[in-house]
């Protein structure tokens, strides 16, 4: 099984920890473009004026450039640990046990749009760039990343759930040979007979959704094992398979008003 999230803007700064090593990340095939996409970073946030305009940042958000030039000295925390946020203040890391926290690293995997993947015990620091900003040098985003995470994803086993926002998927989309063991989750609050995506209730039933799925010792290994899990579990669910050839189906997680 594997888990694509999504990553979070908020993100917790480490007060302790080591330094950044690049080489010491999860999927080191990724490093090439890490370290480009690095040195593209701190390069625009030490040398270019316009730095918070070309990260989408406010007038009050000034803190975030210089936490960017001083990535490669940060200290460094466990990637679960750094981004915050409704989904994962809702998984809830750490009160998890352990037998659970090793399922978490071995079958999730966190998007970004500095490091492409990492894994939830990846030593990361507090970051910002969002999946949309394209920086001086590398240039678009999902352009930069796509081929080598597709590439990446491809090479894993088993069902894939993928809960990553549109921005997001497009920096790895889910290749064409592995769609059909590919879900592409939506949650959909049902009101009153009617549905819809509402920000909060998806982030946070996604964040109950990969608790509920770890936290059971034997991961399902197909779309028809995950869908019994979740039914067993009382998720409501829909599937719905793709029209177009080398698409994901479309997995619907229907909630209730809170």
């Amino acid at each position: 099984m594997l888990i694509l999230l999504p990553p979070s803007e908020g993100k917790t700064s480490p007060t302790a920890g080591p330094t950044l090593d690049l080489a010491g990340l999860s999927f080191p095939e990724l490093a090439r473009l890490r370290t480009s996409t690095l040195k593209a970073l701190v390069d625009l946030c030490t040398k270019n004026p316009k730095a918070a305009a070309i990260l989408g940042l406010g007038p009050t958000q000034a803190d975030e450039v210089r936490v960017n030039a001083h990535l490669r000295k940060a200290p460094c925390a466990p990637a679960i640990e750094v981004y915050t946020g409704v989904l994962f203040d809702a998984l809830d890391v750490t009160s998890l046990g352990k037998p659970a926290r090793r399922r978490l690293q071995a079958s999730t995997v966190i998007s970004s749009a500095l490091f492409g993947l990492v894994r939830p015990g990846d030593l990361i620091p507090a970051y910002r760039l969002s999946g949309d900003v394209s920086l001086p040098g590398i240039g678009a985003p999902a352009a930069h990343w796509r081929d080598l995470v597709g590439e990446v994803i491809n090479q894993t086993s088993g069902v894939i759930i993928d809960l990553r926002s549109q921005m997001y998927a497009n920096l790895g989309p889910i290749p064409a040979e592995a769609a059909s063991r590919t879900v592409s989750a939506r949650i959909l609050l049902e009101k009153n007979g009617k549905r819809s995506v509402v920000s909060h209730h998806n982030k946070a039933s996604k964040g109950r959704l990969v608790r509920a799925l770890i936290e059971r010792s034997a991961p399902p290994a197909t779309i028809d094992a995950l869908m019994k899990t979740l039914r067993e579990l009382k998720w409501r669910c829909e599937l719905s398979e793709s029209k177009k050839a080398g698409l994901p189906a479309t997995l619907d997680i229907i909630v209730p008003e809170i």
